[in-house]
């Protein structure tokens, strides 16, 4: 499944799709930065309710396929625009983080 694809999903929209061909192959729950940066692998869906700068750094050198803001978290339009500078795919959800895995794993 592809980020795009992903958002043909109702639950789910886009912030930032720079890069919606991105194949998602697995999920990664986590809101310590450090831990997601050693464990997420390439191509995870990073489901987070973090929303600093930061998320970028992580999901860049984790090799995500897109960062999912659960929750209802936003990110200001300064995160956006280093995001798709750095071709990062921001998809936000108003759903739990537990709702939004559980979606995510029946669509991969």
């Amino acid at each position: 499944m592809t980020v795009s694809d992903l958002l043909k999903n109702e639950n789910f929209s886009s912030v930032t799709l720079p890069d919606g061909d991105r194949v998602i192959k697995d999920v990664y729950i986590g809101d310590l930065l450090s831990w997601v940066m050693g464990r997420a692998k390439s191509d995870d869906a990073w489901i987070t309710i973090m929303s600093n700068v930061n998320i970028l750094a992580v999901a860049s050198l984790a090799d995500t396929a897109c960062i999912i803001l659960a929750e209802g978290v936003t990110v200001d339009e300064s995160i956006k625009a280093t995001a798709i500078d750095k071709e990062i795919n921001i998809i936000s959800t108003n759903l739990s983080i537990y709702e939004a895995a559980v979606i995510l794993n029946g669509m991969i």
